[in-house]
């Protein structure tokens, strides 16, 4: 059966690899965002790839609660029948000096990285309980396993969409709604360059996106990108704290 999907920050490198491997069984795919140029552009090249796929983009303020409920209940209605599933992806990576010395800085970090995804989160999932089925997807992080000194600030704001995943499973447990928290590691995107200058190892968004995708089709409760940061963050999860204090990382 084809699907109706929906991408919340479409225009990332990671959202746009997964709206790729959707095109093909979609029904319907609508693509969320801030530029709208961007977003008519990507549209495009989905449509060359299906021809049949219906293709909406809709811009919103990601920071704005009343804006994000407004669209939610748009796109539900526009799609008959409901709609099938959501991924959730926008972010930033803050530079993490930066939010020790502004608190603009730190407050704009918190609220892309955790607030605003929990927002769209919330005002799908409302939709889906009265459905009584579908999958929300929701893209977290490693750095949400547990707070580093290099990137706390991140690593707290994904902490909360950690919690707030788990409670979300929690509450459709005993429903045909799946909620799937994603956490990829570093990712070779245009919000990683930096690290990829300094010869950092990065993952191709190509392949996160492969496993985003199969894991919302299997409704796994967390999703590690690539698969081998689940044993890396078990571990660092695990490390005593003696011995974690010691480690520059």
């Amino acid at each position: 059966m084809r699907k109706k999907r929906v991408i919340i920050g479409a225009t990332s490198a990671i959202a746009e690899q997964c709206a790729r491997l959707w095109v093909s069984d979609a029904a319907e795919l609508t693509l969320v965002g801030r530029d709208l140029a961007r977003l008519e552009r990507q549209a495009a090249d989905l449509r060359v790839r299906n021809p049949a796929v219906v293709i909406r983009v809709l811009t919103v303020d990601f920071m704005d609660a009343s804006a994000i409920s407004s669209l939610a209940e748009d796109v539900v209605q526009r799609s008959e029948g409901g709609i099938d599933s959501v991924l959730i992806a926008h972010g930033s990576l803050p530079d993490q000096g930066s939010c020790e010395k502004d608190l603009v800085a730190c407050r704009v970090a918190l609220a892309i990285n955790a607030l605003s995804p929990v927002l769209f989160a919330e005002a799908f999932a409302g939709h889906f309980a009265v459905a009584g089925k579908g999958t929300l997807g929701l893209i977290g992080s490693v750095a949400g396993d547990r707070g580093r000194k290099s990137n706390y600030v991140y690593g707290a704001a994904k902490g909360l969409v950690d919690r707030y995943m788990e409670g979300l499973q929690h509450r459709f447990a005993a429903s045909a709604v799946r909620a799937v928290l994603v956490k990829p590691g570093p990712t070779d995107t245009p919000m990683t360059a930096h690290l990829k200058a300094k010869g950092m190892k990065l993952a191709d968004p190509g392949n996160v996106a492969s496993a985003i995708v199969s894991g919302m089709a299997r409704g796994c409760a967390v999703v590690y990108a690539p698969a081998k940061w689940r044993l890396i963050m078990l571990v660092i999860r695990h490390l005593p704290r003696m011995v974690f204090n010691r480690m520059d990382i």
